[in-house]
């Protein structure tokens, strides 16, 4: 089974919509690479399913709503299904990835693996994302034989997959407390009020967003807003907003390559195309039109 090809195609509630894998083997495997640079930013997204990540070289700074780790080369991290998650390389990563459905392991929701160890794990909100780091070498070996025989397409690997991720979950499931993942039944409020800013920034960016109207979406304080999103993600909800716009607005231009930059600025937000202009340069050490011009030479 070839590996499939990386992108993120979200609804407004930044859900991933592309299928990982099949109804009959519900599992992709990917492979990339990333720098720390924005436009190398993998943006906030989730999925339904289980994400287990290996980093081939380097490192990477992986961000889920409650925490931030750094993954080291050789190191294993796995991220909850429903998680919202972010990434980018620390400075630079390589990266294999394994997607898969809880039902990959479980069979079905009615079996001992769903009851005991699956679907506690799903249910615990304290647990969006972990590094491996007792069973290191373990998870690693375990990863590299699942990937391979994806890749590779090997016989049965099906079997080869499935039997490795389920050691992969169950040292998920050791290194985290059982008592702990069973009593996991309120969820945090503050993951809960960063996705609904995150879903309204990226569904209202182009109009006139203030710290207040964000605010209002969450039902407290400006500075209560400031405080919880700042916790969480390393940044203020406008700063956010900024680079999220910058973001959209190089899309656009490599897209639209005929489109005037003033008009691509007050599409994606921005009163001023000498703003817009200035701000850009800062985050792509470019200009807009250089920019579009590098990578039409590329495209």
């Amino acid at each position: 089974m070839a590996l499939q090809k990386c992108g993120l195609n979200r609804n407004n509630k930044n859900k991933e919509l592309q299928p990982h894998g099949s109804l009959e083997f519900p599992c992709a495997g990917y492979e990339s690479t990333h720098t720390n640079a924005i436009c190398d930013f993998i943006p906030w997204h989730w999925h339904e399913e289980f994400e287990v990540i290996h980093i081939v070289e380097g490192s990477m700074k992986l961000q889920v709503l409650s925490e931030t780790f750094t993954i080291h080369e050789g190191e294993i991290a796995v991220i909850n299904a429903n998680a919202l998650h972010c990434a980018s390389g620390d400075p630079y990563c390589k990266l294999q990835s394994l997607v898969f459905s809880p039902l990959l392991i479980t069979g079905n929701v009615n079996s001992a693996f769903a009851s005991r160890y699956i679907l506690p794990l799903i249910s615990c909100t304290r647990f969006s994302g972990i590094v491996l780091k007792n069973k290191k070498a373990s998870a690693s070996n375990c990863f590299s034989i699942a990937f391979e025989a994806l890749k590779n397409d090997a016989f049965a690997y099906e079997f080869t997959v499935r039997e490795q991720l389920g050691h992969i979950m169950l040292a998920t499931y050791s290194e985290l407390e059982p008592q702990q993942i069973v009593s996991c039944i309120h969820q945090n409020i503050n993951s809960v009020r960063v996705a609904a800013i995150l879903s309204f920034i990226e569904q209202h960016y182009p109009e006139n967003i203030t710290l207040s109207n964000i605010a209002e979406i969450v039902n407290v304080s400006e500075r209560e807003t400031l405080r919880c999103f700042k916790k969480i993600t390393g940044e203020s909800p406008i700063q956010y907003l900024l680079k999220y716009r910058l973001i959209q607005s190089a899309s656009v231009l490599t897209e639209y390559p005929d489109k005037n930059i003033s008009i691509v600025a007050e599409e994606c937000g921005f009163d001023s195309p000498a703003y817009y202009t200035k701000k850009f340069k800062e985050f792509y050490l470019c200009s807009p039109r250089e920019y579009r011009q590098v990578h039409q030479a590329v495209f």
